[in-house]
């Protein structure tokens, strides 16, 4: 629908390392009540987390997985984004992927290329990064300076046969 409504505009899909992501979601569900809800229920048994997925208004069925590890949520919910970009790249879309590792490795490099990608001004990249260096959730309970000193999970060899 977009495509037809705006058919001059541009797809991104920004992603990251699924192990940086599930170790991120661990720590703010250690923080987080409602995250730190669904990973309990979710460790009970698949068809638990199934109904808390449609309780969030999900697909439920996108979600029918125990979640046996810490680390689990965090794979869970960046599988169904990353299905859905590879569907739309087989589909024909001109979707570009922005790996957020780059993004932070060289912040105005990539701001330039993703603006110049997007036919915007150049000259907004460094107000972009500016930008990138604020904490989006300060004042939030799950602000960097408080989500950073919960520990980090160990990926042990069995946690990550289980997660792949």
């Amino acid at each position: 629908m977009c495509r037809d409504v705006f058919p001059s505009s541009r797809c991104l899909f920004l992603y990251r390392d699924v192990v940086a992501v599930a170790k991120s979601f661990s720590r703010i569900s250690a923080v987080d009540p409602v995250l730190r809800l669904v990973s309990s229920l979710g460790s009970l048994s698949d068809q638990m987390m199934k109904l808390v997925a449609r309780w969030v208004g999900l697909i439920g069925s996108d979600f029918c997985v125990r979640l046996d590890n810490d680390l689990a949520l965090g794979v869970l919910f960046c599988a169904p984004a990353i299905s859905m970009y590879l569907d739309a790249r087989r589909r024909g879309f001109d979707v570009r992927a922005v790996r957020y590792e780059d993004l932070v490795a060289r912040p105005l490099d990539t701001c330039r290329i993703v603006l110049e990608f997007c036919h915007l001004p150049v000259w907004l990249a460094e107000l972009a990064v500016t930008a990138l260096d604020r904490d989006s959730q300060r004042n939030s309970f799950i602000a960097r300076s408080v989500v950073g000193r919960v520990k980090n999970p160990v990926l042990t060899p069995e946690k990550k046969a289980q997660l792949n």
